[in-house]
């Protein structure tokens, strides 16, 4: 891989301490993983001793980096093609709406854990009839006293089998389109939180992708990110992070996919000739 400029060289010690993690605990494992369609808590424990969980976020909440070394944990995972660890999710989408939103005791509550690995975060915005478009959401967060009241359903959720922590998108005036939606952090572990089956996908088999169900869901008002109704604005500001981190793993995914393909016709032999050696495959 040619060297950028954009990277200095604690990163590059950096990518070789993810390297060499992903050689031990993940290649070793993780076709097993595929077919068992998880990937298991302990992995997660180890991430966050090796120092790979909230790279970008200062201590104690994170390991005290900065983005170039969330992108090296993105890059080699996607490089080497274990596309369904769920790390980037929980450190470089859940950690920042803690980080950035959440008060003091929230931020205290989750973020060690989650740089420990010990807890695992997961962002619920999807909904059955909502993707993108943030305004159909319909989940509902009626505030009663101190508490919200949480009704609604969220689906392809990454790291939902394992979640602890979720931010959850949902709306307090529905009547306002985008302009009702509030952010809430959840304890995945309330009652009233149901979750499905890992759900079945064409890929990333690995990645636990699930469907939550919220029913009465009590969630204190110290639990809110930010302010009432201003969700679809820390949404925008958050997810140009959010596509940054798809761009880097397509690109890094890429990358990967024609080094092996390059070594494949390089020891291949078909009539007599390595298939490097035939035009064909040079042109491809």
């Amino acid at each position: 891989m040619h060297a950028r400029s954009i990277f200095r060289d604690d990163h590059t010690l950096f990518r070789d301490q993810v390297q060499r993690f992903i050689e031990a605990h993940i290649a070793p494992h993780y076709a097993q993983w595929e077919r068992d369609g998880i990937t298991p808590r302990s992995l997660w424990r180890e991430a966050g001793e090796a120092g790979l969980l909230n790279c970008q976020l200062p201590d104690p909440y994170g390991v005290g980096g900065d983005y170039g070394h969330a992108a090296c944990v993105i890059e080699e995972l996607a490089r080497a093609n274990y596309l369904g660890i769920g790390f980037s999710i929980h450190s470089d989408m859940v950690a920042p709406y803690l980080m950035q939103y959440g008060s003091d005791a929230l931020r205290d509550a989750w973020l060690p854990a989650m740089a420990r690995g010990e807890a695992i975060g997961a962002i619920a915005m999807t909904e059955p009839g909502a993707g993108s478009d943030l305004k159909a959401i319909r989940t509902r967060a009626e505030r009663r006293g101190d508490h919200y009241v949480l009704n609604g359903q969220k689906t392809w959720i990454t790291n939902g089998a394992h979640a602890d922590v979720v931010v959850v998108v949902a709306t307090v005036a529905p009547e306002l389109g985008a302009r009702g939606l509030t952010l809430l952090c959840v304890d995945a572990h309330l009652p009233g939180i149901t979750r499905s089956a890992p759900m079945a996908k064409i890929g990333q088999h690995a990645q636990d992708t699930t469907e939550l169900f919220f029913q009465d869901v009590e969630v204190p008002v110290s639990h809110l990110l930010g302010e009432e109704q201003r969700g679809f604005d820390y949404l925008g500001e958050q997810l140009a992070a959010e596509r940054l981190a798809i761009a880097l793993r397509a690109a890094a995914s890429a990358e990967g996919m024609l080094a092996e393909t390059v070594a494949y016709v390089r020891q291949r032999k078909a009539f007599g000739r390595f298939l490097i050696d035939h035009q064909n495959t040079r042109f491809v």
